[in-house]
């Protein structure tokens, strides 16, 4: 089980912070995710909502940098076609690294990043607009917990997708989902999923 720290180990920590995703690599996660939007200046920082004036973001160059040899990033675009005019795709795509990874809910984005570098692994996030199918030229496809089903993990894994879902923080769901085939979960509490997957996994 792939264990993704979502938005860094944000149940200890201020989300998409440094020392969040310090202390997700101190935990042992195996991803950290993070998210990204430009600021009105056009830099890519890293914030889950619009970036306000005035407030301190890490930038995308700083946080990747923080991580980089220690574990995996995975980088998720949000509303991309607001900074059109930033380039934001392009810029993000050349920040990134062989082992990093790229998410976005609009599938336009990460069919652009492809071109643009086609050995870069990709996540779609799925039933929002984007079907199973959609996503197929993906590395990964992404489920919200709350609308995951059987049918569809099984559907991406017929499909040669890795079976991903967001953002699952209890035990018993964790290990309802492992059941069921799934390969990853982003969790706001990557020290739950590694005592319950990384304990099972020791003889």
């Amino acid at each position: 089980m792939l264990v993704i720290a979502h938005r860094g180990a944000s149940a200890e920590l201020p989300e998409n912070t440094l020392p969040a995703f310090e202390r997700a690599i101190e935990l042992g996660a195996d991803y950290v995710e993070l998210d990204v939007h430009a600021d009105a200046e056009g830099r890519l920082v890293v914030a889950h909502g619009r970036p306000r004036p005035g407030r301190d973001y890490p930038s995308l160059e700083e946080a990747p940098d923080l991580m980089r040899g220690r574990l995996g990033v995975l980088v998720e675009l949000k509303t991309p076609a607001r900074y059109r005019r930033r380039d934001v795709v392009a810029r993000t795509v050349r920040l990134l690294s062989a082992d990093d990874v790229l998410i976005c809910f609009q599938r336009p984005p990460l069919e652009e990043a492809r071109a643009l570098s086609p050995s870069l692994r990709t996540v779609q996030h799925v039933g929002y607009g984007v079907s199973i199918r959609a996503a197929r030229d993906a590395w990964a496809a992404g489920f919200s917990n709350s609308r995951v089903t059987r049918r569809g993990i099984t559907a991406a894994l017929r499909l040669g997708l890795v079976p991903l879902v967001y953002t699952v923080n209890d035990e018993e769901r964790m290990q309802e989902l492992a059941a069921a085939g799934v390969a990853g979960l982003f969790t706001d509490r990557p020290e739950r999923a590694l005592r319950l997957f990384r304990a099972a996994a020791r003889p």
